[in-house]
């Protein structure tokens, strides 16, 4: 028995003594609340998605489509990097100047083995501005979830403005639900009770974010 079936069972006997006609009906959630905080022009959107970005921590870098890869060399350059992570339909435009041992994402990749990994470089679904969010969805040029949680340094690439959006209400409906998201908001980081900030335990300490014009 699945966690869901366990779930539903005991929705129906909590619901054993109560009439059918009176069980929650189907009426729609309402929908009208408001979804944009102002209004912004594409080039302000994307300021804001810096903003954000670096607010938490992430490390912003721009460029343009010929000068990614160099960019992407000298990024894997300074960390230190010896091998890099790749999901398997990346651009491959955006690794051709990186001469760092090639990782390729594999379902038979260990946690042991992803953790030796120095960094890994993706694409991305969609970026909100409003609240400094990258949103993942396992797509081809984004790879499996745990990709981007395992090795130390993510260095992910944003196409401005096509996957830039303002609010998380527009982000959601770009989203397939049943898809495997991961929402990144700057580094991994947590906190103790004395508020402490670790970072690093549960996912990259370092996030780099490369705002691609095109």
């Amino acid at each position: 028995m699945s966690s869901r079936d366990v779930v539903l069972a005991r929705v129906r006997r909590a619901l054993a003594d109560v009439p059918r006609d009176e069980w929650p009906d189907d009426t729609p959630v309402p929908r009208d609340y408001l979804r944009v905080h102002g209004t912004r022009t594409p080039e302000e959107t994307a300021a804001l998605l810096a903003e954000n970005l670096a607010e938490y921590r992430a490390l912003v870098h721009h460029s343009d489509r010929d000068g990614l890869a160099m960019l992407i060399m000298r990024l894997l350059n300074e960390h230190g990097a010896r091998t890099v992570l790749v999901p398997p339909w990346l651009e491959p435009f955006w690794m051709a100047a990186a001469d760092q041992t090639r990782i390729h994402d594999r379902a038979a990749s260990t946690a042991r083995e992803l953790d030796g990994v120095d960094s890994v470089v993706t694409g991305c679904a969609v970026a909100i501005a409003e609240t400094g969010t990258l949103v993942l969805d396992g797509s081809p040029d984004q790879g499996r979830r745990r990709i981007s949680l395992v090795p130390d340094h993510h260095i992910c690439v944003v196409r401005v403005p096509d996957q830039v959006v303002d609010s998380v209400p527009q982000a959601l409906e770009r989203l397939d639900p049943a898809r495997p998201l991961t929402w990144i908001s700057g580094p991994s980081a947590t906190s103790d009770i004395e508020l402490d900030r670790v970072e690093g335990v549960h996912g990259p300490r370092k996030l780099e974010v490369v705002l691609l014009s095109e």
